[in-house]
């Protein structure tokens, strides 16, 4: 993990910040992503009908779910330190490139492309990162993500 104070924060563009640990995307984080969004549709909750009906042979992760493991990822590899408030402030890509196999494990990668300041009190990273599946050639998503940190 890399610490920085809010002031270095201010000279990140163009770091990699490496990669996360790996998470496992289990059927049953799969079952309860399923529960806490009211999405139950068969591909994801369904394993013996995945395996028989699915393209995949199997069930799959919400896009969202492997979405939001970039949370816990995103706090892995870097803290600012000297700041009051730490913001998702949104996203400006995200692409679904490859499904997320129930069982499979998933890191993420990050480089910070752009920083600027708001106002006198804000710093933002633009991130680009990126959802790798263990084993599998291309990845699961790939967003641009904002962060904002307040002193």
């Amino acid at each position: 993990m890399l610490t920085v104070t809010f002031d270095e924060a201010k000279n990140l563009s163009g770091r990699d910040l490496g990669t996360s640990s790996w998470y496992e995307v289990s059927q049953e984080r799969i079952n309860t992503f399923a529960d806490a969004t009211d999405d139950h549709q068969w591909i994801h909750v369904d394993p013996e009908r995945a395996a028989k009906e699915s393209p995949f042979g199997g069930p799959i992760a919400h896009g969202f779910l492997t979405l939001s493991l970039c949370v816990p990822m995103w706090t892995e590899l870097l803290d600012v330190e000297g700041v009051t408030t730490k913001v998702n402030y949104g996203l400006d890509k995200v692409r679904f490139i490859s499904p997320v196999k129930a069982g499979s494990r998933v890191r993420m990668a990050a480089t910070i492309v752009e920083v600027t300041e708001v106002g006198d009190t804000g710093v933002q990273l633009v991130v680009d990162q990126t959802i790798e599946v263990e084993g599998s050639p291309k990845p699961a998503a790939v967003t641009r993500s904002i962060y904002r940190f307040y002193r």
